[in-house]
């Protein structure tokens, strides 16, 4: 087998009268994330760590944030799903993915678990392989001042053997 490594590294400011998208799931706050899609911070730094891996370039070359496209506001787990079956197509099976979100607001430790569920859901994988944590960087930075949001993820491929 051929083990392949990629990283992931996602940001999105806050904005109100928009939804938290975090992992899949809501995540009850005051504002949400800006951006073209949901604003899926989570997921897409995973994308991103996954089309690394495979050398398929990011995210962005994949669903690009044009106006008006097929892309605008859509559910990120159906970026996480096609990027799944692209890795798919192309030999690769995830082995496990670790995932890091930074928010000094809101508070997500009582909400891990359901993200962690619903990313193997849609990536078809076992929950033991998703791993997501969550961090504060202590008043520090855009993320301490409570002006957005970022994550990172690492992740293992593999192509098996012909």
């Amino acid at each position: 087998m051929s083990f392949r490594v990629g990283f992931g590294y996602d940001v999105h400011q806050f904005a109100p009268n928009r939804k938290l998208w975090l992992g899949g799931i809501l995540v009850p706050s005051e504002q949400g994330l800006d951006g073209h899609s949901d604003a899926d911070v989570l997921i897409h730094a995973l994308c991103d760590a996954l089309l690394g891996a495979a050398h398929m370039r990011d995210i962005g070359f994949h669903f690009p944030p044009v106006e008006g496209n097929e892309f605008q506001d859509i559910d990120s787990k159906v970026l996480l799903a096609k990027t799944m079956q692209m890795l798919r197509d192309a030999g690769y099976e995830l082995g496990n993915a670790d995932c890091t979100v930074c928010a000094q607001t809101p508070r997500l430790s009582p909400y891990i678990e359901q993200m962690q569920q619903c990313l193997a859901q849609v990536m078809n994988t076992d929950a033991d392989n998703v791993s997501v944590k969550a961090t504060t960087t202590e008043h520090l930075g855009f993320v301490g001042r409570k002006e957005g949001i970022s994550a990172y993820a690492v992740v293992l491929i593999y192509k098996k053997s012909e």
